[in-house]
């Protein structure tokens, strides 16, 4: 299939990669375990038997009141914690194939909804935020843009950076979060070239 090219001569791209169906059961396994993968699962809480302090009964078995052995069981204010949450890993298993399936899945969806954007290069010789609301004004792009170049330069970061919702990133980077969630995704030619060796 043919990917229109900004400003430049038609790109001819593989079918599976940029033309392939939407699979949309396993981009959302890939996407919330990508997300599960970023927790850090390091909540602790300390239950009864963590706890400092005495072990002694706080008043006698018999005579009125409820019977306890101690002051740390969870009923009472400043006690353990029943079930006490411990640090843990969310992280959950995607095969590499499964993985590369749901990332050709997204790019074959955003190219079908015309919100893939192929340019020739993302070039920026110094920063400049001005600058770089200039050139996303002409590629006609809007909300939440992920720009992904084949080699991101400190130019082109830094230029981003204070634009609201203009991600940059480059193709080792690129994940399931950062397309699903991107209203639009500008790609360079090399990008598009690099992106279609990894997911063939």
């Amino acid at each position: 299939m043919e990917l229109n090219v900004i400003g430049a001569q038609s790109l001819t791209v593989s079918d599976d990669v940029f033309g392939g169906e939407y699979k949309k059961a396993l981009v959302h396994q890939v996407v919330t375990a990508y997300q599960a993968g970023g927790r850090a699962g390091t909540k602790a809480q300390l239950s009864r038997g963590e706890l400092s302090g005495t072990t002694k009964k706080f008043k006698k078995q018999k005579g009125g009141g409820a019977r306890h052995g101690d002051y740390r069981a969870p009923i009472f204010v400043g006690g353990g914690v029943t079930f006490a949450a411990k640090p843990r890993s969310f992280e959950q298993k995607v095969n590499r194939k499964a993985y590369r399936v749901a990332i050709r899945s997204i790019i074959a969806e955003l190219t079908r909804q015309g919100r893939l954007k192929v340019v020739p290069a993302l070039s920026i010789d110094k920063p400049s935020t001005k600058g770089m609301i200039a050139k996303l004004a002409e590629l006609e792009v809007k909300g939440r843009v992920l720009l992904v170049s084949e080699d991101s330069t400190e130019a082109l970061y830094l230029s981003a950076r204070n634009i609201p919702y203009i991600h940059v990133v480059d193709v080792l980077a690129l994940n399931p979060v950062s397309l699903v969630g991107s209203d639009f995704v500008v790609m360079t030619v090399d990008a598009v070239k690099k992106v279609e060796e990894w997911l063939a």
